[in-house]
């Protein structure tokens, strides 16, 4: 017989919350994307009378026969339906026999005769990865990339016969991203949203509003599947064309060009920016000129003179090397196994004896592909090692570059020594003498353990705020590298040592990374002045020296996290005992502002990295140099690979990709509340993940006339001015009790002026330039505000006349509740001041209250008990009293009402990064 089919057909549910018809389909398809549509279909409620898909291969059945006989339904194995073009008989009435309503025809690679096509009521449907007319055919995403399309997509339209010229029924776009890949388009889009498109053009049919668009011939083309023979690259032609051409013939067939005389076939390509690395020359024929061997690859030049690089080159025999290695590819010298790796080679040599079932005995010459393995098998072999082998990170690249089962097992030891790990550790920085030192800065993503460009290619400026000048590029990543980097935390936490790691190893990592931080705390003090604008002296105290006491502060706090016994009711004869366990929730992602740009990474990642999680960390885009270096102590410090993860980029792509992605249980985020309000909602509206939100403020401090004055004026400008005012706890508005209110201005006017504003690294310096040019113009605004609604100016209030974003520091009084700068944050050097009536505690409080803020607040009086009244009634997160900005890595700190909720700091923190499970056993 030509096919076989199950005899049990399991019963379909017919509820649907959307659509009330429900059909009988035929499946007509293969592949991971056929399972996943036939089993979408069910869930919908259709009925699937019969699934039709292609024979085993080497044994292995195709996944849409896996899990349709899993299920019960028919499954039909047809090698062919019809021979020189005539449809076979037995098979077209083993097909008509189950009675289909509509053929469902997902990836199906095989020609299906028309008397089949037609047979249903309704007809056939088919998809297709283009947005046709363009690309008919069977390469159509290769074309996409192959002919620069700024667009891909794909079409679900009503079969015909095997031409792709059906009418339409549903289309759906996206854009091509720079370096866009075949895998990362499908796997970004032509995958995901090709399920869901299946199954909505299913119940469109189901209740008769499915459209018949016919095909315009404007604009139709048809390419037919390339093969090696015809893919070698013209290397004679602008950057961008050979870019398309690589790209579009990766992985299969294969671009290729000419190397010493041999063919060597070209992976992974990428654009370059303006700044091409230095590197060896190399011959390219055909090449417009010498192409370059980097540490990140091979570099070709276009005949424009813009460049792009190659990650991977394979050799006429198969074997695969990184192109950065094409100089010393033969130097490496085999390493003597232990003991235990020579166990672990053994098991290896198990699983290739799995997948190689037709090769008699595993030799250590056998070659895994000579043997015939494929595609699958090379996913197979990762897999199944990443559950053997746990720890040791293998990506399908690995595979290929080694091939054979002695080079195989070589790359393995080697791997699990990490002895490649420093290798592998390949940084494009951006080195300043500044300071006097040298400083080097990581400029790109730093995703799975390694630092990469941005998968489309982008860079954002990153400028001194103290001249203007420009510091460095940083990649500017896409919703992909998002993508990328929280895949790679999901593995870390799932399946890497992270998760198994014993929980005082896990803090001795952390001690480790905040020894590095300790080693490097000069170089990150400087690049925190340099890039946020911090007078250096208050960079190395606060920014990076608080940042190294979180680390050892939560650090400690890795083998003491602990759940409790609960006791209760007992039902006899039995007895209980219930206890809860503290757990890691799993993947989460931190978003930071600009304002302590280390400091908040360290405020939020510690304690989510002491709790067992991986983390995707996004920092402000005006800010990311900090982040971007951690990320290089962390690795040094041996956090394992995929635990954490730096993608610089926009709020409006980075982080609503965090917000919206469903592989993320929990999102921290500080900023402004009206971005915050979005993120919650996009946490809500994509999977119900956890959120904390620390937002902004409008704090009140308040000072009562028994206050000790000199205190009261030293504090209360620290209160404002501290780190430019760019501080989220800043006093937005200072009360002052009517008796000294005049003596109080005359003394700070005084100080202010002796302020010394200038270079952030000066020593000397009092004030740094505001953070970046958009805000020096915000608080701009604001003060000219104050002025035009009758505030009084008693000095600053303007941009310092010199290079860079200087603000004078600024005193505003005679502030009234209505007016614009007693209710907005300035998040700036801007003293806010409003007279009370002397004696008027209960009035005063009324007022300090009156915000929709509750970030922080403060009290200066000599009196005890009025001082503990106040406490008790101001309606903030922390309460300062007679001092001020004292944090401390133990005590926990956050807001309430619109400046958000959760906690950062203290044991509470650990508590945002943690679930609660409770576990009941009867003995």
């Amino acid at each position: 017989m030509l096919w076989t089919a199950s005899t049990i057909i399991r019963k379909f549910s017919t509820s649907s919350p959307y659509y009330q018809n429900k059909l009988k389909l035929a499946l007509i398809g293969q592949s991971l994307f056929g399972q996943e549509v036939y089993s979408s279909l069910r869930k919908q409620g259709h009925k699937v009378v019969g699934v039709f898909t292609v024979p085993d291969k080497d044994g292995k059945a195709d996944p849409l026969a896996l899990v349709a006989e899993k299920d019960g339904t028919p499954v039909f194995k047809f090698p062919r339906w019809r021979v020189k073009g005539k449809p076979i008989p037995e098979v077209v009435e083993a097909y008509k026999a189950v009675g289909a309503d509509l053929n469902v025809m997902p990836f199906c690679s095989q020609f299906i005769p028309m008397n089949v096509i037609d047979h249903p009521k309704h007809g056939s449907i088919i998809y297709h990865p283009s947005i046709l007319p363009k690309h008919r055919g069977a390469s159509a995403i290769n074309w996409t990339l192959i002919e620069g399309d700024k667009k891909a997509g794909f079409s679900i339209f009503w079969a015909d016969d095997g031409l792709d010229t059906g009418p339409i029924l549903l289309q759906k776009e996206c854009d091509v991203e720079a370096n866009d890949t075949v895998d990362s388009i499908y796997n970004r889009f032509l995958y995901p949203e090709g399920i869901k498109a299946m199954v909505e053009s299913v119940n469109l049919i189901a209740d008769g509003k499915a459209p018949r668009i016919t095909q315009p011939e404007e604009g139709a083309s048809y390419e037919g599947i390339q093969k090696k023979s015809n893919s070698k690259v013209n290397l004679a032609q602008p950057a961008e064309a050979i870019h398309n051409w690589i790209r579009g013939h990766d992985k299969v067939p294969g671009a290729w060009t000419v190397i010493d005389g041999q063919t060597v076939t070209l992976y992974g390509s990428s654009r370059l920016g303006d700044v091409v690395p230095k590197g060896q020359p190399l011959e390219v024929e055909g090449a417009a000129q010498p192409g370059l061997i980097t540490s990140g690859g091979l570099v070709l030049f276009g005949t424009d003179g813009k460049a792009v690089q190659v990650k991977n080159l394979q050799f006429e025999d198969g074997k695969m090397i990184a192109a950065s290695k094409y100089f010393s590819s033969g130097e490496s010298s085999s390493v003597e196994l232990t003991d235990e790796e020579k166990k672990m080679a053994e098991e290896i040599r198990a699983i290739w004896k799995g997948i190689l079932s037709n090769v008699s005995a595993i030799e250590d010459t056998t070659d895994f592909f000579k043997s015939g393995a494929a595609s699958m098998d090379v996913v197979r072999l990762v897999e199944e090692m990443k559950q053997k082998c746990g720890g040791v990170e293998l990506q399908t690249e690995d595979v290929y570059m080694a091939t054979t089962f002695q080079d195989f097992i070589q790359m393995f030891v080697r791997r699990f020594r990490g002895e490649d790990q420093e290798e592998e550790m390949v940084i494009d920085y951006a080195i300043k003498d500044v300071n006097n030192m040298t400083v080097k800065m990581p400029t790109q993503c730093f995703i799975n353990g390694k630092f990469d460009d941005a998968e489309n290619g982008k860079t954002s400026d990153t400028i001194n705020p103290t001249d203007g000048s420009l510091i460095c590029k940083v990649a500017h990543a896409s919703v992909g590298d998002v993508d990328r980097a929280v895949a790679a935390a999901k593995d870390a936490f799932e399946t890497g040592p992270w998760g198994r790691m014993n929980h005082r190893d896990r803090g001795r990592l952390l001690y480790n990374l905040a020894d590095l931080m300790e080693q490097h705390q000069e170089e990150l003090a400087t690049i925190e002045s340099m890039d946020s604008g911090a007078v250096y002296t208050l960079a190395l105290k606060t920014h990076v020296g608080m940042s190294i006491q979180t680390f050892r502060y939560f650090a400690g706090w890795c083998d003491k996290i602990q759940g409790t016994t609960i006791p209760i009711n007992q039902a006899r004869p039995n007895r209980n005992l219930t206890f809860t366990k503290k757990e890691p929730l799993g993947v989460c992602a931190i978003i930071i502002p600009w304002n302590y740009p280390l400091m908040m990474l360290a405020w939020k990642s510690a304690a989510c990295l002491a709790a067992g999680n991986t983390l995707v960390l996004k920092p402000a885009q005006v800010t990311p140099l900090t982040a971007l270096k951690f990320a290089e102590l962390a690795a040094k410090a041996g956090i394992p690979k995929g635990v954490i993860n730096i993608v610089p980029g926009s709020g409006g792509m980075v982080g609503q990709r965090l917000a919206d992605h469903p592989d993320i249980r929990k999102l921290g985020f500080t900023g402004s509340t009206p971005i915050g309000k979005q993120i919650m909602k996009s946490c809500a509206v994509s999977n119900l993940k956890k959120v904390s939100l620390e937002l902004g403020g409008k704090s009140p401090l308040i000072i009562f006339s028994d206050c000790d004055m000199d205190k009261a004026v030293r504090m209360g400008m620290s209160s404002v001015y501290f780190n430019k005012g760019e501080n989220c706890i800043a006093a937005g508005r200072l009360f002052v009790e009517e008796s000294i209110h005049d003596e109080y201005i005359s003394r700070v006017v005084e100080e202010v002026k002796k302020m010394k504003v200038g270079d952030p690294l000066d020593r000397s310096t009092d004030h740094g330039p505001q953070n970046h040019k958009a805000h020096l113009d915000k608080l701009v605004e604001y003060c000219d505000i104050g002025v035009k609604e009758g505030a009084t100016l008693v000095y600053g209030g303007r941009q310092v006349p010199r290079p860079g974003f200087f603000m004078e520091p600024t005193v505003f009084t005679d502030v009234e509740d209505h007016m614009f700068i007693a209710k907005e944050e300035s998040f700036g050097p801007v003293m806010v001041v409003s007279k009370f009536k002397n004696g008027d505690v209960d009035g005063v409080l009324s007022r300090a209250n009156d915000t929709e803020f509750g970030l922080a607040s403060g009290v200066f009086t000599r009196d005890i008990n009025k001082a503990m009244y106040v406490s008790e009634r101001l309606d903030a997160g922390t309460v300062f009293i007679n001092t001020y900005n004292k944090t401390d890595v133990a005590s926990p700190f956050g807001g309430f009402k619109q400046s958000g909720f959760g906690k950062d700091l203290g044991e509470e923190a650990l508590h945002e990064y943690l679930r609660t499970k409770a576990v009941t056993v009867e003995y």
